[in-house]
């Protein structure tokens, strides 16, 4: 059972899905059925909402609208729920996050698990560097995202979560080997470096604060939170790291800090939009008492 406009159902499911065939086997139509409800509603809202490319894609228009369809999808889902109409008629209610890989590898999941098991909620992650995860929410993608920015996007609210300690790391034999002279302008543009992705800014933060030089060290992209910590085990590169995931390499002496007592501390928020929803509110609750002890709270 459906409250949704079958127009905004199929809209939805189209960019949900990547493809108007995804859309259609989703919503058991065919993919000419789809076709016309989403022309229908462009005719009707006389704008463009979708670029037909792989994967479908928002355009601007589209992503405003998307921004209220997932608060509407969500309304809809607690309404079913109080008229006591059943899973078997409306499935459980899925919660579309964004969240920064280091966050999901950490304190996290057991937040979401905790939900699962309380209130059945399904999730769909959407994983996004911290600096840049608010774009999930102007785009629509997602109703709310761990995020560094305390300012809020336009029509959500935010709540502090807490600070994730980053520290530089790489194991004694490659400190001796690159650091033996210090960590200096020097040795940092010419050691190997591990670097999560393209967006992943913190290990050249933490140069700047060091050199205020203009560095292009040798650079390894590995995007995987656990396996970038694994490289720089390895000896791959050094690298910029959640303490909460190095205290078995500390202990066993594979990884050791290259510039004791520096570290960069990352503020992590939750913004969500500010809609009258009880899932939300009990997303939020939960996440914000996970972080209480999977993060620092500085005072």
């Amino acid at each position: 059972m459906s409250l949704l406009n079958p127009q905004l159902a199929a809209f939805a499911a189209v960019l949900d899905e990547g493809s108007f065939d995804g859309a259609a086997q989703r919503l058991s139509l065919t993919p000419s059925a789809i076709s016309q409800r989403i022309k229908a509603l462009e005719d009707r809202l006389g704008q463009i909402l979708i670029l037909r490319r792989t994967p479908c894609e928002a355009t601007e228009a589209g992503e405003r609208l998307l921004r209220s369809v997932q608060q509407m999808r969500l309304l809809e889902a607690e309404t079913l729920n109080d008229f006591h109409v059943g899973p078997d008629s409306s499935g459980p209610t899925t919660v579309a996050i964004g969240v920064n890989a280091d966050s999901l590898a950490t304190w996290f999941l057991s937040a979401l698990a905790q939900l699962h098991d309380t209130h059945q909620l399904l999730f769909d992650i959407r994983v996004e560097d911290q600096d840049h995860s608010t774009n999930l929410l102007r785009d629509g993608s997602v109703l709310g995202a761990i995020t560094a920015e305390a300012s809020p996007v336009q029509g959500c609210s935010v709540k502090k979560l807490g600070v994730m300690r980053y520290l530089p790391v790489a194991p004694p034999a490659f400190v001796a080997r690159y650091f033996g002279e210090g960590v200096n302008a020097a040795s940092l543009g010419n050691t190997p470096m591990l670097v999560f992705n393209r967006k992943d800014e913190l290990q050249w933060r933490f140069m700047h604060g060091i050199t205020r030089a203009r560095l292009a060290p040798p650079i390894h992209y590995v995007p995987s939170a656990t396996a970038f910590v694994e490289g720089a085990a390895l000896g791959l590169g050094w690298a910029m790291a959640p303490e909460s995931l190095l205290q078995k390499h500390f202990a066993d002496g594979t990884l050791k800090p290259i510039a004791p007592n520096r570290w960069l501390d990352v503020p992590l928020y939750w913004q969500s939009w500010s809609i009258r929803s009880s899932t939300l509110a009990m997303v939020t609750d939960v996440l914000i008492k996970a972080a209480s002890t999977g993060l620092r709270q500085h005072r």
